[in-house]
């Protein structure tokens, strides 16, 4: 082949590898866009299930389930919790929960504990490091727990508990359980882990004790130099106390002196040798401590899988006892599952209201009606209603038991959700501009396997509009074949409902004599708004109820169970308390307010300080007592200082700053009723 031949070979095979590199890194971009695409529609569905799941109050359960479980895994798988989407799992999740409840009710709570620790402790053992005493008696309480759940599950598989079929992943690690026991006690090495252990601790406590009494013979001989007559311990080393200036008279060594430096600590000579041999007892103590403890921590690696196991079961069985225990707190029973888009609940409740006071909800959906139209009064109970069914089939759909006596549910691919008014002031959005935007979004998504709930369908805009509003949104959820779920105060929605096949009307009782609803749910019928029932009951008359009828429908023709009840009806005008205009002074507007009495003043322009001793008069002249006299002066040429409730206690008698004494005497024999002869002296001031 020829060089030119060549080049363009070369050429070529250049222009195919750098194609197949382009077309490499395309692919690794496109997957790497469709890995962040995934991710954000993942994140965007986990905050659009986190909201709907406030709606329906579902978090809300979630958070009382957290509180029953003993396990960090558990609490977080019910943190993750939400509607399962194969039959299979929703299936076998239900049963798993009914026999956790029939466990606990059979042989009572289990004996479940968290385990916590026991991975980081099998990390220590895997790398080699030495669990402690402490530790070690951890292992010990988690394999005695794994011991006691084992009894427990095995009394269950005598009943025909499935579930009670988990003891066989649990392993107490018998012989482990029982070296650590032997080893180990009070969060230290036992005496009789081994023999030289044993007999080490008993030479210690010789020399110890042989210490101890050559200390107190050599107090004992030295009396006369000695500044107390007990050996104490410093620097771990046995000392006596002895006198500063006679530490050279006694054999030994200073081990320290006291804080006036009129006493040494000194070790003597004869203890010395027994601390000395103490000392190579102890790290004779210590190497076989050490030995022990690396012993049982290999035996704790070699389980280490059996442990891991273990761990991994009872995070399980608490998960599944949650759910059990959950059930309990609001008499839950175990649903049945269709896939017939079907819902019917028998004396269903609202998990979270108490069920003496809840009243029971008789709900049933599908087999050829897809809608279910609430009409009736405000507080009726209408949002409560649907907010049960959705909430029913969610718990349900999750494992969870429902809260009634009889349920049978579908599966849901979806819940969708428009309740309360949604207002958005971040994105600038008034509560129909969100409510339109919410429903499109349900819209969109709606499907065959959906399940929708709307509450007051059309509202937050003129009641006419409003009403075409909702009639448009039930003919679209009809039409994408959900099952759906919506209130509303529309007449005209109710007789759309009344014509259209698959949607049927429902409504909430009221009772007309008590004018309280009754919140039971009837279902093939319309409700009606009670407005004008109401109004009458509450003393509304005649002829006000006609204006709004014929406001309302074109006609004044009430209904005449109504026209008896508003017949004595009136308007009677009660009187108010009437506006009291304030007195006008002569000039410019308002008299300036009072001073009152013993109100400390600035009298100007000499800004000197005074009492009021008289309020001021018609005329605005007031009077003031000043250091040696008492002067009558123009409220225009004094300022108000400090109030008198600032200086006085309340009910305070002035008399005793303004009044002579001789007055007050006098004062004081007038209201006891004698007579009195002459005047009452002239006031003055400084007497």
């Amino acid at each position: 082949m020829s060089e030119s031949g060549r080049s363009c070979v070369f050429a070529s095979l250049g222009d195919n590898c750098s194609e197949k590199s382009e077309r490499k890194q395309m692919e690794k971009n496109k997957a790497e866009i469709s890995r962040k695409s995934l991710k954000s529609e993942e994140k965007r569905r986990a905050l659009q299930m986190a909201d709907t799941e406030a709606l329906l109050e579902f978090n809300k359960i979630k958070e009382i389930w957290k509180e029953l479980a003993l396990t960090e895994w558990a609490r977080k798988q019910i943190d993750e919790a939400g509607p399962l989407m194969e039959e299979t799992k929703v299936r076998a999740r239900l049963r798993e929960t009914t026999e956790a409840k029939k466990m606990m009710e059979a042989y009572g709570q289990p004996p479940l504990v968290s385990l916590e620790g026991v991975k980081e402790w099998m990390k220590t053992a895997e790398i080699g490091g030495c669990l402690t005493p402490e530790q070690l008696e951890g292992v010990e309480r988690a394999l005695a727990a794994v011991s006691r759940m084992k009894q427990y599950l095995n009394r269950g598989k005598a009943a025909g508990i499935s579930m009670a079929w988990y003891e066989e992943n649990l392993d107490s690690c018998e012989e482990l359980r029982t070296s650590i026991h032997e080893q180990i006690r009070n969060g230290r090495v036992d005496d009789n882990a081994s023999k030289l252990l044993k007999s080490c601790r008993m030479d210690m406590e010789r020399e110890e004790r042989a210490m101890r009494e050559k200390a107190d013979a050599a107090i004992r001989a030295n009396k006369a130099y000695m500044a107390d007559s007990f050996s104490t311990m410093r620097n771990g080393r046995m000392c006596i106390p002895v006198k500063a200036e006679f530490k050279n008279r006694i054999k030994g060594t200073v081990i320290g002196q006291s804080a006036t430096g009129s006493t040494v600590f000194l070790e003597p000579a004869s203890a010395a040798r027994h601390a000395e041999a103490l000392e190579l007892l102890k790290i004779q103590e210590e190497n076989e401590v050490s030995r022990i403890l690396y012993v049982l921590t290999g035996l704790v690696y070699d389980c280490q899988e059996i442990m891991e196991q273990n761990v991994r079961t009872m995070e399980k069985l608490d998960f599944m006892f949650s759910r059990g225990k959950l059930s309990f707190r609001y008499d839950g029973t175990e649903p049945s599952i269709n896939l017939d888009r079907k819902i019917v609940l028998k004396d269903g409740r609202h998990p979270l209201m108490e069920k003496e006071v809840s009243v029971p909800l008789q709900f049933s959906v599908g087999e050829g009606v897809n809608g279910i139209v609430i009409t009736g009064p405000n507080t009726g109970g209408k949002t409560v209603a649907i907010k049960t069914v959705a909430l029913n089939c969610m718990m349900a759909q999750s494992g969870l038991h429902t809260a009634c006596r009889e349920a049978d549910i579908c599966m849901n691919s979806n819940f969708l959700c428009d309740i309360g008014d949604g207002q958005s002031l971040s994105e600038n959005l008034s509560t129909f501009s969100a409510h339109i935007a919410n429903v499109l979004d349900i819209l969109k998504k709606a499907g065959k396997d959906s399940l929708v709930i709307m509450d007051e369908l059309g509202s937050g805009t003129d009641p006419a509009e409003g009403m075409g509003i909702a009639v448009a949104i039930l003919e679209e959820l009809k039409k994408s074949g959900a099952l759906f779920l919506v209130t509303t105060h529309y007449p005209e929605v109710k007789q759309y409902a009344d014509r259209t096949p698959g949607i049927l009307n429902a409504r909430m009782t009221f009772d007309k004599e008590s004018l309280k609803p009754t919140y039971q749910l009837v279902i093939g019928e319309a409700g009606e708004s009670c407005a004008f029932y109401i109004a009458g009951k509450m003393g509304m008359p005649e002829e006000m109820l006609k204006n709004a009828a014929r406001a309302a429908y074109g006609s004044e023709e009430l209904p005449e169970a109504l026209k008896s009840q508003i017949s004595e009806n009136s308007l009677a005008k009660e009187r108010t308390g009437g506006i009291r205009k304030a007195k006008k002074t002569a000039g410019t507007g308002a008299k300036a307010p009072k001073y009152q009495l013993g109100d400390s003043v600035m009298v100007l322009p000499d800004k000197k300080i005074g009492i009021v001793c008289q309020p001021e008069n018609e005329k605005g002249v007031l009077r003031v007592q000043l250091p040696g006299k008492k002067i009558y002066i123009n409220h225009k040429r004094v300022k108000l200082h400090v109030p008198a409730d600032r200086l006085y206690p309340e009910d305070y008698d002035f008399s005793i700053i303004f009044d002579t004494v001789e007055n007050r005497k006098l004062r004081h024999q007038v209201e006891r009723g004698k007579m009195i002869e002459g005047e009452i002296v002239e006031e003055t001031v400084g007497k």
